[in-house]
């Protein structure tokens, strides 16, 4: 069996340590016990590589955070004009334009915190 740094069924958020949404989420994973790594892309970066991968599973419509200053503070050119390159590229550069959190548990991938969705995820299923 491959060495890997993760064990499988890990949980793991992305996002950013100060965002609103980011503290919403890990109160209620904390309040449900559930255990998870949380990634800080803002501190740790993100990968092409990693923004493809979810791209693939999601699309890159629900990842890029449209809402945000940084993506308002973009020349209309380059916001009218986003396709899948461009938005991952555009990710990579400024990791607070990716949506929070992303988070990956199995092999599941929920973006945005909605209670619901986790539970449709099994999270809930480790609250006992």
């Amino acid at each position: 069996m491959a060495d890997k740094s993760t064990t499988f069924g890990e949980t793991k958020m992305y996002g950013i340590s100060n965002c609103d949404t980011i503290k919403k989420a890990r109160n209620w994973m904390e309040k449900n016990g559930i255990n998870y790594v949380f990634h800080d892309y803002k501190k740790s970066g993100v990968t092409k590589d990693m923004l493809e991968l979810w791209v693939m599973q999601v699309g890159w419509e629900p990842l890029l955070n449209k809402r945000g200053t940084t993506f308002k503070k973009l020349p209309d050119m380059v916001k009218e004009n986003v396709n899948e390159d461009t938005a991952i590229m555009l990710m990579v550069e400024n990791p607070s334009m990716i949506k929070r959190p992303v988070l990956e548990h199995g092999d599941e991938l929920v973006v945005g915190f909605k209670a619901a969705d986790y539970e449709a995820a099994g999270l809930a299923a480790r609250n006992s």
